[in-house]
C-alpha cells in the first residue's frame, strides 16, 4: 500500500515525457500498426454509441437550459447555484446514460469483439469520455470519429500490465503481449534520461521515500524520474513505418547541452510583453525586441502552402475524372451513399500530400518552440493579451460576411505559440480585457481606436511606431500588482525601447526579410 506521503507527492509531482524510437522488426511493426487500428474501430465503435446518447441529451430544452445556467453562475463565481445546476445535470446525464460508467461498460464487449486487452481498451473509453466532458462542461461541440491512417496510441497507465516495462544493467525493455523490444539512443540527453530512470528502478524504496520526505518537510517535489507509464505511437515517415515509445516521467527532464558543453536552453529572468498576431509575433524585453514570422523555419510557409494546395488541386482532378457519378452538374458533391474509385496516380499524389503536410506540421512545431525557447533566454515572466485565436478562425454566422483567420491560423499556430509560452515561463499573465495595448497612446495617457490595416502610426508627440512593436512596449510596462499599465515605466522606459524598436525595423529592411502584416517595406 502506497504511503499517504508518497500519494500527495506524486498529485503534486512534474512530470514530462521522453520519446525513443523502438528498434522493432518490420513484421513486429506491421502487428503494432494492426492493433493500433483495431483500437481505433473499437474507439470509433464506442464514440458511435457515446455521440447518440450525447446527441439525445443536449436535444431536451431543459438540458440546454441548465448548461446556458451553469455557464451563467460559472463567470458569476455563484458556488451554490452552480453546485445546484451541477446535480440537475448529472441527474440527466444518468437518465440518458451520458456517464463514465455507462462508457466503460460499454467498451468491455466492444474490446473483446475487436480482441483488445482490457487495460488497452479502458484507456480508450477514458479517451473517449473526456471528449463527452469537453462537450458537457466546456467549448465542445461535439465528438469526432478516428478516420483510417489516424492511429491512435496504445496506452497503459500503468509500467506491470499492457506495455510492460523491465530493465537490465545498462538498458530499458519493453514488452507488448509476445513481442518484445528495446530502444534506440540516440544523443547525450536520451542516454542521461534513461541511466536516471534504471537508477530508480534499481533503488525505488529510498528515491520513493527521499521524494515522500523532503515534500512532507518542505512542499518541495524532487525528481525521482519514476516510469509513471508508457505509450507506443505509430508513424509512417518517408514511407516507413516507425514505432516511437512515449516514456511519462515523475519529476523534471535532463537540462540539454550542445556539442561544446553549454546549456541549450538558457532562462533569463526579466519581463517580456510579447504581442501574438495571426501571423506574427513582436516582442520587447529589457535589452531587446523583435518581430518575426510565427512558425518559420527553414524555406517559408507560403511556399509549402502552395505546394500543399497545387497537390490538393491534381488530386480533386484525378477524384472527379475517376468518378463523375458522384458529383451534380454544378460540381457539388451528390448526397446519400457513394462508391468512390481512386487511380494508382491518385494514391501517389494522395501519398505525397500526406507526406508534405507531416514535414510542415514538424517544421511548424520546432520552429515555435524555437521561439519560446529564445524568449525564455531573454526572461520569466510572460506578459501577453488572452487567447483569441479560436474566436478569429470561426466564421461571422449573422450578418455581412466577416473576413476570418482561418488559414493564417492553421499555418501560423498562434494557439500552440501561447500554450508553449504558458508552460515554459515561471509567470504567466494575461492581461485584462480593458487593457487595450494597441489602443493606448502612452504621450497622451488615450485610448485611440485604430482601423486593423493601420500598422504604422504617429503618436500625439509625433513619434512614429509600428502598431505590434508599441503594443509589445506597452504589454512590457505592466504593473504585476494591478495588471494594468504603468504609465510611469512607459515614459522612463520609451526612449530606449524606441532605439531597440527602429533597430529591428532597420535590420529587417537591410536584410530584405518580408515580415507577414507589419507594415515594413522592404525593397
Amino acid at each position: 500500500m502506497i504511503q499517504p506521503e508518497l500519494k500527495a507527492y506524486r498529485r503534486c509531482s512534474d512530470r514530462h515525457v521522453l520519446v525513443l524510437e523502438t528498434n522493432l522488426t518490420y513484421v513486429e511493426k506491421c502487428q503494432i500498426f494492426h492493433y493500433a487500428d483495431l483500437v481505433r474501430k473499437a474507439g470509433n465503435e464506442l464514440t458511435g454509441i457515446m455521440k447518440k446518447r450525447y446527441d439525445q441529451l443536449v436535444r431536451t430544452k431543459r438540458y440546454r437550459k441548465l448548461k446556458s445556467l451553469y455557464k451563467k453562475y460559472k463567470d458569476a463565481d455563484n458556488k451554490k447555484a452552480l453546485k445546484d445546476v451541477c446535480d440537475q445535470m448529472k441527474e440527466m446525464q444518468k437518465q440518458y446514460d451520458v456517464t463514465w460508467d455507462y462508457c466503460r461498460t460499454s467498451m468491455i464487449p466492444i474490446g473483446k469483439k475487436y480482441g483488445i486487452d482490457a487495460v488497452f481498451a479502458l484507456t480508450k473509453a477514458e479517451d473517449v469520455f473526456h471528449g463527452i466532458e469537453k462537450c458537457l462542461y466546456s467549448d465542445g461541440e461535439t465528438i469526432h470519429f478516428k478516420k483510417r491512417g489516424d492511429l491512435p496510441c496504445i496506452r497503459a497507465k500503468q509500467t506491470k500490465c499492457g506495455i510492460v516495462l523491465k530493465y537490465t544493467e545498462h538498458d530499458l525493455m519493453f514488452k507488448l503481449r509476445n513481442i518484445r523490444f528495446g530502444v534506440k539512443i540516440k544523443d547525450r540527453y536520451e542516454q542521461e534520461e534513461v541511466d536516471a530512470i534504471l537508477y530508480y528502478l534499481k533503488n525505488a524504496e529510498l528515491m520513493d521515500s527521499i521524494a515522500a520526505n523532503t515534500y512532507k518537510e518542505t512542499d518541495i517535489c524532487v525528481s525521482t524520474y519514476r516510469p509513471c507509464y508508457v505509450s507506443l505511437v505509430c508513424k509512417k515517415i518517408r514511407g516507413k513505418l516507425r514505432v516511437y515509445a512515449h516514456i511519462t516521467i515523475e519529476g523534471l527532464s535532463k537540462p540539454k547541452y550542445d556539442r561544446f558543453g553549454n546549456f541549450k536552453h538558457n532562462k533569463g529572468k526579466g519581463i517580456v510583453g510579447c504581442d501574438i498576431g495571426t501571423q506574427t509575433i513582436a516582442y520587447t524585453t529589457e535589452t531587446k525586441a523583435g518581430l518575426k514570422n510565427l512558425a518559420e523555419r527553414g524555406s517559408c510557409i507560403e511556399v509549402n502552402e502552395r505546394k500543399e494546395r497545387l497537390i490538393y488541386r491534381a488530386m480533386d482532378r484525378s477524384r472527379r475524372a475517376m468518378n463523375p457519378d458522384n458529383y451534380n452538374e454544378d460540381g457539388t458533391i451528390k448526397k446519400g451513399k457513394k462508391k468512390w474509385t481512386y487511380s494508382n496516380r491518385y494514391k501517389k499524389l494522395r501519398t505525397k500530400h500526406t507526406e508534405l503536410c507531416r514535414i510542415n506540421a514538424t517544421n511548424r512545431h520546432l520552429a515555435i518552440n524555437e521561439d519560446v525557447n529564445e524568449l525564455r533566454s531573454l526572461g520569466d515572466v510572460f506578459v501577453t493579451e488572452p487567447k483569441n485565436a479560436k474566436k478569429l478562425q470561426k466564421k461571422a454566422k449573422t450578418g455581412k460576411r466577416k473576413k476570418r483567420f482561418g488559414r493564417s491560423i492553421k499555418n501560423r499556430c498562434p494557439g500552440y505559440f501561447q500554450s508553449q509560452a504558458k508552460r515554459k515561463f515561471r509567470i504567466y499573465v494575461e492581461v485584462p480585457n480593458d487593457y487595450k495595448a494597441s489602443q493606448y497612446d502612452h504621450t497622451s495617457d488615450t485610448y485611440i481606436k485604430k482601423s486593423l490595416s493601420q500598422r504604422m502610426y504617429k503618436l500625439s508627440d509625433g513619434t512614429m511606431v509600428q502598431r505590434d512593436l508599441y503594443s509589445s512596449f506597452l504589454l512590457y510596462c505592466i504593473d504585476l500588482n494591478t495588471n494594468k499599465i504603468d504609465k510611469n515605466k512607459c515614459i522612463h522606459e520609451f526612449e530606449k525601447q524606441y532605439k531597440n524598436q527602429n533597430e529591428t525595423i532597420e535590420y529587417i529592411q537591410m536584410n530584405q526579410i518580408k515580415v507577414m502584416n507589419s507594415g515594413i517595406r522592404v525593397n
